[in-house]
């Protein structure tokens, strides 16, 4: 018997994990038949009945470089900003006052959230 052939029965690991290594490299050259799986029979793991088919021609790719056409709209001016914002704290303060006078009718809250909650 050669030294190889000698170390190849004595170590029984070895021989499981080149069959693990052997089974994982054909699984990896198989899944590259996936885009196929179309065309395997049901009863032989393909698609079930009833799948649609595949487009004739593939989709089109999105144009990733195209740039998108210029805005129509410019933007704010300093004094659209400062009007904008002058509305926004108007608003703010009449919500505050209607809700301190909606808790000032009621003040024990037991009608509080109807008109929301009917």
């Amino acid at each position: 018997m050669s030294m190889m052939s000698a170390s190849r029965y004595e170590r029984p690991g070895l021989a499981r994990a080149l069959a693990a290594a052997r089974l994982v490299v054909v699984a990896a050259s198989l899944s590259g038949c996936s885009s196929t799986i179309d065309r395997i029979p049901t009863a032989v793991g393909g698609l079930p009945e009833g799948v649609p088919q595949r487009p004739t021609t593939p989709a089109a790719y999105p144009a990733v470089h195209a740039m998108p056409p210029a805005r129509a709209d410019e933007p704010l001016s300093d004094a659209d900003k400062k009007r904008l914002r002058e509305d926004l704290a108007k608003m703010r303060d009449s919500a505050a006052r209607d809700a301190a006078a909606a808790i000032s009718a009621d003040p024990t809250g037991r009608n509080a959230g109807t008109a929301r909650n009917p």
